[in-house]
């Protein structure tokens, strides 16, 4: 019997579980589980429900070994700079805020005001958006979820510690935080200083390909299982698997949000293209993706839900027919428009 590798992947409108078959020529996918990702709003707050992608995962998990599956390794990869809370006994202080909640409406220029825009460019290298995992923090600070947090994990190590107990950040994720350090690789913790928020929050680091841990949760397939730290980042998993043939070579990665760019050695801090909000993110084998990020497919799920919220029967592949057949260019819309 050959063996499978279980890959979780979390995206920000569904979440699937895949079994990967993969042999010197050749890699079958076979789609284990998949469940839509919907968020949910709690008294004015925007959340995921992540105890219900965590039961998906267990579902997806189950079903490989009820296929009679042997599997070798499990990975789990997420959008980036939503994470959870850990109190001291290791239990999860809430669920997780989604980026497109409004909290960060007014920090966000707070805190570029107050750091400067050419500080957090040339310490971290990465873009400026409302919705970063430094923005988030600075919102929660002073409240009693922040006060009583001892950990926080990114929505694939929160998984990965639901799955093995084990607690740690993975590298590719962390850096879309604005929280690392650029020169070192670690935490900025002159940052983190000034911004007031706690240091003990910040978990070690680990690397793509480091073992999390071993399975230890209840889910069909072997307890002991290992649990590898992919590049949590989906974009990074994405990125290392575009079929170049040479060094140079650029990508669309295509989702929720598409993300153009290119991979490099070493980062760029340009003021061309910080003027341009380029980001630096950390990639596979200590490489960096420089890229930008642009509304993806984002609009047209909107639309979908929309749609069918209000009763009307919509399919994807009549829609996309439909709009092939309409003229070109009939009319402009800026998708980074902040009503988006």
């Amino acid at each position: 019997m050959s063996s499978h590798i279980v890959a979780v992947d979390l995206g920000a409108s569904s979440a699937r579980i895949l079994a990967a078959e993969v042999s010197a020529d050749s890699l079958e996918l076979t789609e284990l589980h998949r469940v839509s990702n919907d968020p949910v709003t709690v008294r004015g707050a925007l959340h995921w429900d992540v105890l219900y992608l965590y039961a998906a995962i267990l579902t997806g998990l189950r079903a490989a070994a009820r296929d009679g599956l042997e599997v070798a390794s499990i990975g789990v990869d997420s959008w980036a700079v939503d994470y959870g809370l850990l109190d001291a006994d290791g239990s999860l202080l809430g669920n997780p805020v989604h980026y497109r909640d409004s909290r960060t409406d007014s920090v966000f220029p707070e805190v570029v005001e107050e750091i400067g825009k050419d500080r957090l460019y040339q310490t971290t290298g990465i873009q400026l958006m409302p919705f970063n995992t430094i923005f988030q923090l600075v919102a929660a600070r002073g409240t009693a979820t922040l006060d009583a947090a001892e950990t926080l994990l990114l929505l694939p190590d929160l998984i990965g510690y639901w799955l093995t107990g084990e607690i740690g950040a993975e590298l590719t994720n962390a850096s879309t935080t604005q929280l690392l350090s650029l020169d070192t690789g670690g935490w900025a913790y002159d940052l983190i200083d000034r911004l007031a928020l706690p240091r003990r929050i910040f978990p070690a680091l680990r690397a793509p390909g480091d073992r999390v841990g071993e399975l230890t949760a209840d889910a069909g397939v072997a307890k002991g299982t290992p649990v590898i730290a992919v590049g949590s980042h989906d974009t990074a998993s994405a990125v290392v698997a575009v079929p170049a043939t040479d060094e140079r070579f650029g990508y669309i990665s295509c989702g929720t949000w598409s993300l153009v760019g290119v991979e490099l050695d070493q980062p760029v801090r340009s003021a061309a293209g910080q003027s341009a909000n380029f980001t630096n993110e950390r990639g596979i084998d200590g490489t960096i993706r420089y890229l930008r990020n642009v509304m993806g497919l984002w609009l047209l799920q909107e639309s979908i839900r929309i749609w069918r919220e209000q009763g009307q029967r919509i399919e994807l592949a009549e829609l996309l027919a439909q709009a092939g057949r309409e003229k070109a260019f009939a009319s402009v819309v800026d998708p980074d428009a902040a009503e988006f």
